[in-house]
């Protein structure tokens, strides 16, 4: 298969082709991919089969720069998402449900995205993606005039892949860098909640268990270092390709709290003006939640609203962040220091998963017991690079 381009556009040779001749993952339907879409699609596919397999729910994630954004499995939306995607009644199927979750855990990195499903197209995700400012689509089938619907995005140019269900890639991947050749086993470990062993706090409620595969899930196929942060079958902030594990807890953890200050009434009470973009409304409420606006975003940002913003105030913050509870949270590697629990604590973690055998697990062990979070070790590392 001819690649639009590599990685980067003057890159302008690039291919594709099975390892086993004539069986491929993925085949094309529409479009013409670039070497980046590609790593999305699959990727993004390997999530979702995983996560929706392991949880016995349609899955779904919104991929940038191959790393999730977002994930879920199919479940209610709530009213922010009802109004911000104009969801009759909040009433939607379950694999839009799961599309919808999965971009609303960080919806201003999701513009532009890959879409990756477990289940295939139907109208209704179709319909729904029609709307959205996304790249292209990976998924197991498509429902008759899908293809056709989704084909007409972006000038004609989205992308529609549809992948194997039942392809089974070989034991063994390899890759090439600067003249190697560099193979490896394929990392077959099955996700599941066997893997969940707490050693700190009280059993695990079957929720927190779901939660917790899912983000197994989502870190296997997230740049390492990486964190996230999970809350009823949904992330709410992932941290990803850090050098420090705890930059990553700090990141993710900023972006857990910008999904939830989102639901906070003063932020629901920001009016737009008539033709302001959905994407455009997305960037001013997280901007306006993060409250360090520049001087030239604060007069942008006056010009967009139909009626001035009141800010929210240092307690009105945190009186709302104490209320984010029954979070999971989920590091793809060791937590080298109990720095990292700390800061999960602050964003309404009670649960953790981790693979253990830092040098100071004991001092993580403490951090927990401490906060009152159950800490489950795995046994297994998810790096993914």
């Amino acid at each position: 298969m001819k690649l639009r381009y590599g990685i980067n556009p003057q890159q302008k040779t690039a291919h594709a082709a099975p390892m086993t001749p004539g069986k491929w993952p993925v085949r094309l339907l529409h479009g013409e991919p670039s070497f980046i879409n590609m790593l999305d699609a699959l990727n993004g596919w390997q999530l979702v089969r995983e996560a929706g397999r392991a949880l016995g729910k349609p899955a779904a994630a919104s991929f940038k720069h191959v790393s999730p954004a977002g994930a879920a499995v199919s479940g209610a939306i709530d009213e922010v998402t009802t109004e911000l995607y104009g969801v009759a009644n909040g009433e939607v199927g379950p694999l839009a449900s799961a599309y919808l979750r999965a971009r609303d855990a960080d919806p201003k990195s999701s513009y532009g995205d890959f879409a990756a499903v477990s289940h295939p197209v139907d109208d209704e995700l179709a319909e729904l993606l029609t709307g959205m400012v996304c790249d292209g689509i990976v998924a197991p089938g498509y429902a008759p005039g899908t293809v056709e619907r989704l084909s007409k995005k972006k000038n004609g140019r989205f992308l529609v892949m549809e992948t194997d269900d039942a392809f089974t890639p070989p034991h063994q991947e390899a890759r090439e860098v600067f003249g190697l050749r560099l193979t490896q086993q394929q990392d077959e470990v099955e996700l599941s909640s066997t893997l969940l062993d707490p050693v700190v706090g009280d059993p695990l409620p079957d929720t927190a268990v779901a939660d917790l595969v899912l983000g197994l899930a989502v870190l296997r196929y997230t740049q390492s270092n990486s964190v996230c942060y999970l809350r009823n079958g949904m992330t709410l902030g992932i941290g990803a390709g850090q050098q420090s594990r705890v930059d990553c807890t700090r990141l993710a953890g900023a972006k857990a709290d910008t999904w939830w200050l989102r639901r906070h009434p003063g932020v629901r009470a920001l009016r737009f003006r008539p033709g302001i973009r959905r994407q455009d409304r997305i960037n001013w409420q997280i901007r306006f939640t993060e409250g360090d606006l520049t001087p030239d975003e604060t007069r942008r940002l006056t010009e967009a609203l139909s009626t001035p913003a009141r800010e929210l105030t240092a307690d009105e913050r945190a009186q709302w962040m104490q209320r984010l509870d029954q979070v999971t949270f989920v590091s793809d590697g060791a937590l080298p220091f109990r720095d990292n629990v700390d800061h999960a604590h602050r964003h309404g973690v009670q649960y953790i998963a981790e693979p253990g055998g830092s040098i100071r697990s004991g001092e993580v062990e403490e951090a927990c017991r401490e906060h009152r979070i159950t800490l489950a070790r795995t046994g297994l590392r998810l790096f993914h690079h």
